[in-house]
């Protein structure tokens, strides 16, 4: 059974950074990826990287937030850069392997001052 296991949100001021960890037991993904979901709103696809290290980015955080990948650790890093209070959403890990999806628990990002 993977299992996901997420850490380092919490509350930071506009501007500032955050750097979210996810660590992967019981399965080795291709492709390992952060959504987030904010109140009212669908879940968003935020970033994704595969297991070479090809990365992909929203629009809406590219050249803040930079994705990576440690595949001996089988974690995966999003490094938050010049948050916006619009930043603020619950952050979920996902794993994707052979047509199947996994997820993490979440973690509550806050962008406020």
């Amino acid at each position: 059974q993977a299992q996901l296991v997420e850490s380092g949100g919490g509350l930071v001021q506009p501007g500032g950074s955050l750097r979210l960890s996810c660590a992967a037991s019981g399965s080795i993904f291709s492709i390992m990826g952060w959504y987030r979901q904010a109140p009212g709103k669908q879940r968003e696809l935020v970033a994704s990287i595969t297991s070479s290290g090809m990365a992909n980015y929203a629009d809406s955080v590219k050249g803040r937030f930079t994705i990576s990948r440690d595949n001996a650790k089988n974690t995966v890093y999003l490094q938050m850069n010049s948050l916006k209070p619009e930043d603020t959403a619950v952050y979920y890990c996902n794993g994707y392997r052979l047509g199947r999806s996994s997820w993490g628990q979440g973690t509550q990002v806050t962008v406020s001052s």
